[in-house]
Parts: structure tokens; sequence; C-alpha cells
């Protein structure tokens, strides 16, 4: 019997772990992959207050370090159901069954795909979701980034430096990235193809190239590349908890400030909960504070 299982292991889980160890609450965290979510994503990360400039990666393995010196234990399984109808949880893998007083959903979210035609087929052969990872695949060849938020003007600037030819894909004509990228973006290299939508992947054995459509004028031209990084936000990692908790009409989990759930002992944080900010920093905050009520759930049941 724990007393808190966190399931998912990026910044929202971390956070919880570090502060449920420190309650000295009997925590377990539950992680399918690796620990660091999609922070593993971030080529760069300078607004995490405390830490002027670091990386994703060396982010995730510090806020592990931190967790793992209060004692949370952390074991990589995939999680397959739950049920939490009772005052006693349970939490299902695809090896074991815990039993728990209160569950804190963290999966956070996946890369939302274009859904052009051959794009899971050459996922990794050509097509990415994660420019800091397979980035060094593509050192010295032609390669285009799709989307116009933060995490696209990162990728496109962080692959700059790696690649011969970046091109920026975005459908409107202006970017959603913050100003301070933006101002970046438009100072480098990169070559930015606006009011624009990727509609064709073309391939042999991989990647060869794009076909590349304007949304206003209906132009259509083609662009030879290596590398397509596609970075058009995310979709939340809900369909676990789907038919157990609320849900939103995008599929994120309804949860106020408090992290509370409709379910009683069942708490939200990080990416997968309903919110207007999703930064490193607010899944950490969240993290901090679904403890601080699942410990006050328990406590008022003993």
């Amino acid at each position: 019997m724990k007393d808190i299982i966190i399931i998912g292991g990026g910044p929202a889980g971390l956070t919880a772990a570090m502060y449920a160890g420190r309650a000295q609450l009997d925590t377990l965290v539950l992680e399918k992959q690796f620990q660091g979510g999609q922070m593993m994503n971030t080529n760069e990360v300078e607004n995490y207050p405390g830490i002027l400039q670091t990386t994703g990666p060396e982010l995730s393995s510090v806020m592990y370090e931190h967790a793992s010196q209060f004692g949370t234990q952390m074991a990589y399984e995939e999680v397959v159901g739950i049920e939490v109808s009772e005052s006693i949880k349970k939490v299902i893998t695809t090896t074991e069954t815990y039993e728990t007083k209160t569950i804190i959903l963290a999966m956070g979210a996946k890369p939302r795909q274009l859904g052009v035609e051959k794009e899971q087929d050459l996922w990794g052969r050509g097509v990415s979701y994660c420019a800091i990872c397979d980035g060094g695949f593509f050192r010295d060849k032609e390669v285009a980034v799709v989307g116009g938020g933060d995490t696209a003007v990162e990728d496109a600037l962080y692959l700059s430096r790696l690649a011969k030819k970046v091109y920026l894909i975005h459908r409107r004509d202006e970017l959603r990235a913050t100003q301070i990228l933006q101002q970046r973006i438009l100072a480098s290299n990169v070559e930015i193809i606006w009011d624009s939508k990727v509609t064709k992947l073309y391939s042999e054995q991989a990647l060869t190239g794009i076909e590349v459509t304007n949304i206003k004028t209906n132009q259509v031209k083609d662009i030879d590349i290596q590398g397509l990084f596609i970075a058009v936000g995310s979709v939340p990692a809900t369909s676990l908890v789907s038919g157990h908790v609320s849900l939103n009409e995008q599929g994120y989990i309804i949860a106020g400030e408090n992290c509370e759930t409709n379910v009683e002992g069942v708490f939200a944080a990080g990416d997968i909960r309903q919110k207007e900010l999703r930064q490193i920093v607010t899944a950490a905050s969240d993290g901090a504070v679904s403890v601080y009520q699942a410990e006050k759930y328990i406590l008022t049941r003993q």
C-alpha cells in the first residue's frame, strides 16, 4: 500500500516525487520510458528560475537526482489501467498491480502529428518530433521544421547550427513564439515559409523531400530535404484515464489550480491538466501543489 503513486516522470511528476519524499510519504513514480518527459526534447532552457541556462536533459537529470535523494522510488513500467472508484485506488502495469491511497496523474502530452500520408512510415527515417534527439543525424544536410510556436522556433535555431539549410514552415503570416525567439529567428539564416503547410512527403528508403502548399494562393512547390521536424503542438496523454476522470473537449483533465480532479484522491499535474500556460515551471508548480493536496486528503481519512 502506497501513500501516493505518481504516473509520469516529467517535471510535474519529478517535482511531486521530491515533495512527497520530503514529506516522508511512501511514494512510487511509474514511468514507461525515461524521466524528464518533454523536457528531454528541449535544447535550451533559459526561463527556469534560479538556473540561468541549461538543457532539458540536464534539468531532467538534476530533478531526478533531487527526488531520489529523498528516497522516492521510481519504476520503469507502463501503466495500462487504473481503478479509482473506491477509497483504495489501484494502478495496473504490464507486470504488477499496485494499491495506493492517492494518485497523481502526470502523464504529460505527446507530439501532435500532421496527418500527412507516409508520416508514420517515415518516422525515424527522416521524420522526427524531437530536434534535440535526432538533429545530430542531419549535420550538413537540408531540413525543415513545421510550426510557429516556441518549440518550432527553438528547434529551427538549434538545427541551424548543425544543418546546411533550415526552412521553417508556418500556416500563418506571423509566429506565435515569444518575442525574444521571434527576434532570434528573424535574425538567423533560417528561411521562413509563411502561410503554408506540408501536403506531401516524398521518399525512397527515407525522406527525400516535401510538397508545400500556400493556403492563401494554393501555390504548390517541392523542397528537397532529408529531415522534417514536426513541432505543431501536443496531444494530452489521457487515454488511460478517459472514463475515470472528467476531460474537456481537447482531452485535457479538468482540474483547477488545486490540481483536484472530479474523483476524490486523484490529482492532475502538469501538461495533462486544463490550463493556460504549459511550461516546465508551471508543471513543477503543479507537482508541488498536487502533493500538498494529496497529503491533506490522506490526513483527513486517517
